[in-house]
């Protein structure tokens, strides 16, 4: 294998797998990475159905993405912190986080974790060790490479992982973060999500490496490629990567290569820049159907089990809605409070207006 070649576990469609290569997971395990999986899926097809509607203002899918972070996720510890991208719901999922709390923060209504106060998609999950999402998104690099430290500093065992687009590996952040945990050896991972395109912004205009794993060289520490629409590589190398910062040897930068099959976001057009036949070829590499047939020749998926499955987050998202749609909008004082012990005057004077010009 050469040195930045993309690894991989399953062959084709997911029927067949290298042997040697594939993590021995649990059955257990296995099943709920995919039921993760096709809950993100399903979650992303109403999400932006949702936007259409005009009953929210923004969504941000995942499609063709959910194996990168759901599979990772599963490779580490609970207590692991998450800087995310604003693709990771899975994450959060996947550590107990429900879906109704998602929905809330979608409308930005009183139920909502963020209390309004962010984008759809931008969820934040305290108990789940999931950091707050941010549209800047290559801050949480740095930020993710200073948690690291501060773990390293109060010998905790924790490991944090920083996961970002792309085309973020162009901002300022990214150098920053990347230079600043090879010095000081943090327990972080870095994980790539290389869909091929910064919105509009194909690679070959983002970068002149020919690949981005091998940008971890400049700082010191390892870089690798994984086949981004396979979870079982995806667990392998984050799991790797993840003993490895834990035992004190350093960060990882972890590169999965995978296409983005829907748009950048609910505002965003891909039909003006995306290839049809890169939709043809990358939906063929669809990693949940992958997974599905993998677990199905393995013994531990079937119809019915599938089947359940879908009922289940169908009802769990309509739920999710009614709930969220019965709900009221925060609060005005909202907008004053969390900052301050005591409310300034100025801030209350402000609010006084906006009630009254809202009246």
């Amino acid at each position: 294998m050469t040195k930045y070649e993309i690894q991989s576990v399953l062959k084709g469609d997911g029927s067949d797998w290298d042997h040697n290569r594939e993590p021995h997971l649990k059955d257990d395990q296995l099943r709920a990475i995919y039921a993760t999986m096709v809950r993100v899926r399903m979650l992303n097809e109403r999400g932006m159905n949702l936007q259409r509607q005009g009953r929210i203002g923004f969504y941000i899918g995942s499609e063709g993405q959910e194996a990168v972070h759901v599979a990772s996720a599963a490779a580490l510890e609970p207590t692991d912190w998450w800087f995310p991208h604003y693709r990771d719901p899975g994450v959060a999922l996947l550590r107990g986080a429900t879906i109704e709390q998602m929905v809330h923060q979608l409308y930005g209504n009183a139920k909502d974790m963020t209390k309004g106060r962010q984008m759809p998609n931008h969820f934040s999950f305290k108990d789940q060790s999931f950091f707050s999402i941010s549209s800047p998104l290559t801050v949480r690099v740095p930020q993710a490479a200073g948690a690291a430290y501060a773990m390293k500093y109060k010998r905790t065992k924790q490991i944090a992982v920083s996961s970002f687009g792309d085309g973020s590996s162009s901002e300022g952040d990214f150098h920053v973060g990347l230079n600043f945990a090879g010095v000081w050896k943090a327990p972080v991972v870095f994980l790539l999500n290389n869909n091929q395109y910064a919105i509009s912004v194909p690679s070959s205009m983002q970068t002149a490496s020919e690949t981005y794993a091998q940008k971890a060289e400049a700082y010191g520490f390892e870089g690798v490629r994984v086949d981004g629409n396979d979870p079982l590589a995806i667990y392998a190398a984050m799991k790797m990567a993840a003993d490895k910062a834990r035992a004190g040897k350093g960060p990882t930068l972890i590169e999965c290569y995978t296409f983005r099959m829907g748009p950048h976001s609910s505002s965003d057009d891909p039909k003006r820049y995306v290839n049809p036949n890169d939709l043809t070829f990358w939906g063929a590499k669809d990693p949940i159907l992958r997974m599905r047939n993998y677990l199905v020749k393995k013994g531990v998926w079937n119809d019915a089990l599938e089947k359940e499955l879908v009922e289940r987050t169908k009802d769990e998202i309509q739920k999710a809605i009614e709930a969220a749609e019965a709900t009221p909008a925060p609060e005005l004082r909202e907008l004053v409070t969390d900052v301050y012990a005591e409310v300034p005057w100025h801030l209350e004077a402000e609010l006084q207006e906006l009630k009254e010009s809202v009246e």
